[in-house]
């Protein structure tokens, strides 16, 4: 089930390649930004993103980070601290955490209203967070006993994959039960390697015959609250900053909202990009071609 996704705006122009972010500074008064794949790899910011982020605000442009990540924007806040952005540095964090939490504790439709108070959380313990402090809900130990799963990822993403799940969600659709993803990535770059994310999970217990609903990008909800937060700033002085075709650029065209996309991210391999380097026109363009969304500009990495 899809919540909020309206019809992605589409366009046959070309990308138009920048060598860093202070070509476009007259342009926009206001960014979206990603984090994983943009700003950091979970571990370092990424070379002279933090810079960027800097200017753009000297410059004047609100910075917004929205972000998957299946936790509550206080939690994402430490993190960036931790790795040297701190909060003075961008104007707020937006998660589908945040969605999420907000969706099942306001019911925002009869299908959330349904779901009931008691929920298995499938996901590690960093995300447990999620819903703490809400005393109407309550986590339980066994399928049997829910009336919900609440995925954020794998249990040990490190080492899991989505065939270690295939008893589990057997069981789970014998027992008929709801999924709300709270990360609908498949994948993040960490650290420099690939890792499963929620989304690949609520995709293979889709397959399974489960039923499925998502909070994040590439889907408007969490557009919306982004636009809530900014003000009355017009959509055509905003730019979507993220380097998933499939999330990031796809929910910002959607949005209608110019989009900048970060070739030396998630799609860094197979459009043969390495960050620092530039990025061949002809191959962009060559991959964009076979897909159904374009970003309005590419850079290879967030640079100013």
């Amino acid at each position: 089930m899809i919540l909020g996704l309206i019809p992605k705006v589409l366009s046959s122009m070309t990308s138009k390649i920048l060598s860093g972010f202070r070509d476009l500074i007259k342009e926009y008064d206001a960014a979206i930004v990603d984090l994983w794949g943009v700003i950091h790899d979970g571990y370092n910011l990424y070379p002279g993103a933090g810079a960027c982020i800097s200017e753009m605000r000297n410059s004047g442009i609100s910075v917004l980070f929205l972000s998957n990540a299946p936790r509550r924007c206080s939690a994402v806040i430490n993190q960036l601290t931790s790795l040297g952005l701190n909060k003075e540095m961008y104007d707020g964090v937006v998660t589908s955490g945040d969605a999420t939490r907000t969706a099942i504790v306001s019911a925002i439709d009869d299908w959330h209203a349904k779901l009931g108070k008691k929920f298995y959380r499938l996901g590690p313990e960093r995300d447990w967070g999620l819903m703490e402090d809400l005393d109407e809900w309550c986590v339980v130990e066994k399928l049997s006993d829910a009336e919900f799963i609440l995925a954020t990822g794998l249990f040990d993403d490190r080492t899991e994959t989505l065939s270690d799940y295939a008893s589990f969600f057997a069981e789970a659709v014998d027992y008929n039960l709801p999924m709300i993803c709270a990360n609908p990535d498949h994948v993040v770059i960490r650290n420099g390697s690939r890792v499963l994310c929620a989304g690949a999970l609520a995709a293979a217990y889709e397959r399974a015959g489960g039923e499925v609903v998502y909070h994040g990008k590439p889907f408007f909800s969490v557009y919306a609250m982004c636009f809530e937060r900014l003000g009355n700033i017009p959509l055509r002085r905003i730019v979507a900053i993220g380097d998933s075709l499939h999330t990031d650029i796809a929910g910002a065209n959607a949005a209608a909202l110019d989009t900048l996309l970060i070739a030396g991210g998630i799609h860094a391999e197979e459009l043969g990009v390495t960050r620092g380097f530039g990025i061949d026109k002809n191959s962009l363009e060559s991959h964009l071609s076979k897909g159904s969304v374009r970003p309005t500009f590419a850079m290879p990495n967030l640079v100013w």
